[in-house]
C-alpha cells in the first residue's frame, strides 16, 4: 500500500512519486519550472555533510533543494 510523506523525509536511495508541491510564490514557482510536479519520479541521491541542502535526481537531472523546499513536496513511497 503506498505511503505519503514529505520530500524531506527520504533517505538517500529512496524514490517517490510527486503528488503535490505546496508553497506559494517564486520558491513554489522554481521548484515547478525545475520540473518537480505532480507524478514526476524523484529519487535521494545524497544528503551534504551537515544534512542541507540534499541532492535529488529528477527527468535525468541532479537537482539540489534545501530541506525547508523538500518539505514543502508530498510524495508518494
Amino acid at each position: 500500500m503506498p505511503q505519503r510523506t514529505t520530500l524531506d523525509q527520504l533517505s538517500p536511495g529512496q524514490a517517490a512519486t510527486v503528488k503535490k508541491v505546496g508553497g506559494d510564490g517564486p520558491i513554489r514557482r522554481r521548484i515547478l519550472e525545475m520540473g518537480v510536479t505532480k507524478g514526476t519520479d524523484i529519487e535521494v541521491v545524497k544528503t551534504s555533510p551537515l544534512g542541507d541542502p540534499v541532492e535529488y535526481k529528477v527527468l535525468g537531472y541532479n537537482l539540489s533543494l534545501r530541506r525547508s523546499e523538500a518539505r514543502m513536496i508530498e510524495v508518494e513511497i
